[in-house]
């Protein structure tokens, strides 16, 4: 009750002030949308919407130049507003150089664990970028890219078709988890559903014994 206590002020004192956050990082492990709140609050971003999700692993090098839209997901991306060849190439040659750009993340993408987005370009609206994709140029409205540099992969409505089809084929597929809107997390009897469908009959079990 008393750590329950801490916990919660704690984290109100962070998102209130924008201090002790490696304490409050390090003792309430907070999600992607309590970290996002942080973020909107203290990060010192252009302009950022609702319902976004930042994992606390994501790098953000210059937030005065990033616009984050409605239901953004960022999940352990690093996202650059500058080119850092620039200050060598200055020092080197004795030139007056810049390069700066904006990075304008519209309504419902996601950005997928170590994608790294350049400055200077627009994503989505409704787009997602591949985990470990470099994004040099825009990314479409509702499409899927991914690679170096990335390409369009694919599109979101294919995207959600499919998975619509996978999903009704699920053991599970009725379970609240998979319903939208719903808050709640993953419960045990869920994940031991889902190591029978994918290891076989008993493999819930000999997993706990062996833990």
């Amino acid at each position: 009750m008393i750590a329950s206590l801490l916990r919660r002020m704690l984290a109100a004192h962070a998102l209130k002030t924008g201090r002790l956050l490696g304490l409050y990082r390090r003792i309430c492990k907070p999600d992607g949308k309590a970290w996002a709140a942080i973020v909107k609050r203290h990060a010192g971003l252009m302009a950022m919407g609702t319902g976004c999700h930042i994992q606390m692993n994501v790098a953000i090098t210059d937030p005065a130049y990033v616009r984050l839209g409605n239901n953004v997901h960022l999940t352990g991306c690093t996202l650059f507003g500058h080119d850092g060849a620039v200050s060598m190439l200055k020092q080197a040659y004795g030139l007056s150089l810049d390069k700066v750009g904006r990075i304008d993340i519209r309504d419902n993408v996601f950005v997928g664990h170590q994608a790294i987005i350049m400055p200077g370009v627009t994503i989505g609206p409704d787009a997602i970028v591949a985990a470990g994709a470099v994004v040099t140029r825009d990314v479409p409205p509702g499409s899927i890219v991914g690679g170096v540099p990335a390409r369009v992969i694919g599109t979101v409505p294919d995207l959600i078709e499919r998975l619509q089809a996978e999903t009704a084929s699920l053991p599970w597929h009725d379970h609240p988890f998979m319903q939208a809107g719903y808050a709640g997390p993953s419960d045990a009897a869920l994940d031991r559903q889902r190591i029978e469908h994918f290891f076989g009959p008993g493999a819930a079990s000999a997993a706990e014994a062996v833990a």
